[in-house]
């Protein structure tokens, strides 16, 4: 765990990706880049056929510059801090503020990371990662980023935080929550569970922040006048409480087809 700084300088508990899942998802990163790779060989040298060397070689250089630098600075711009081996991995890269990954960030990790895995075989990323407490490579140094485990446990989404409002109860029972976020759900969570920790104007704004954005995904819309952190505490309840009979449910049906009592 380590501690993220928000715009609004407050301070929340993030999962920074370890090394071995880092690992894997670069190794699945690269073995993609080398399929593709071998695809441009194989395109530019046919184009040999019908062109001069100058048009080979320069079709050729335009290609492995795509592959090795356009495809990593493509993917985390366009998806928001994520390659397809950190999509499979369930990593992402974020700015050291928190805020997603910017072109000129992404583009300088990727150029740092073709001297570190390309030129010294990913040496100087594993040497920075070790000795740097967040475990950031060169490429993250140089672009302020910082790779974070998006995926999280599910009882860390479903912890005693929130507590349902006997007011909201009535609402929240009616809610319609499939297109709650694991990720916003979790940063509500944090929310609630540094509420007294905050200053109360920050306490106000970043409540008043994360509860329109949990609003525009939720519905009904909730009774007018109700505070942030109580509409926020009702909808994390009941989401818990819903997942509580999803895994009761499962495992009566397991208990079933195995032929003993429920």
């Amino acid at each position: 765990m380590a501690d993220l700084v928000t715009g609004e300088a407050v301070a929340l508990d993030i999962r920074v990706a370890r090394l071995a899942s880092r690992a894997c998802a670069v190794l699945l990163d690269l073995l993609l880049q080398l399929v593709l790779l071998n695809i441009v060989v194989y395109v530019t040298a046919m184009t040999s056929l019908v062109a001069d060397d100058a048009w080979t070689v320069g079709l050729t250089l335009l290609g492995v510059v795509a592959v090795i630098v356009g495809y990593p600075c493509a993917f985390e711009t366009l998806s928001r801090g994520r390659t397809l081996g950190k999509m499979a991995v369930g990593l992402r890269v974020v700015g050291d503020d928190g805020g997603p990954v910017r072109f000129r960030q992404a583009l300088v990790r990727a150029l740092a990371g073709f001297v570190e895995f390309w030129v010294f075989y990913g040496s100087p990323a594993l040497i920075t990662s070790f000795c740097n407490r967040r475990g950031k490579r060169l490429g993250d140094l140089f672009a302020g980023t910082i790779v974070i485990q998006e995926r999280v446990p599910a009882s860390a989404l479903l912890g005693p935080v929130a507590v349902m409002p006997p007011q909201l109860a009535w609402w929240a029972r009616n809610l319609e929550l499939s297109m709650l976020s694991d990720e916003l759900a979790m940063t509500a969570r944090q929310y609630l569970s540094r509420f007294w920790e905050l200053l109360p104007e920050v306490r106000d704004s970043l409540g008043q922040r994360i509860a329109s954005q949990v609003v525009a995904v939720v519905s009904p819309p909730p009774p007018p006048g109700v505070r942030p952190e109580i509409l926020l505490s009702a909808v994390l309840a009941e989401r818990r409480h819903r997942e509580e009979l999803r895994l009761a449910e499962r495992r009566a049906r397991r208990m079933r087809r195995l032929g003993l009592p429920a």
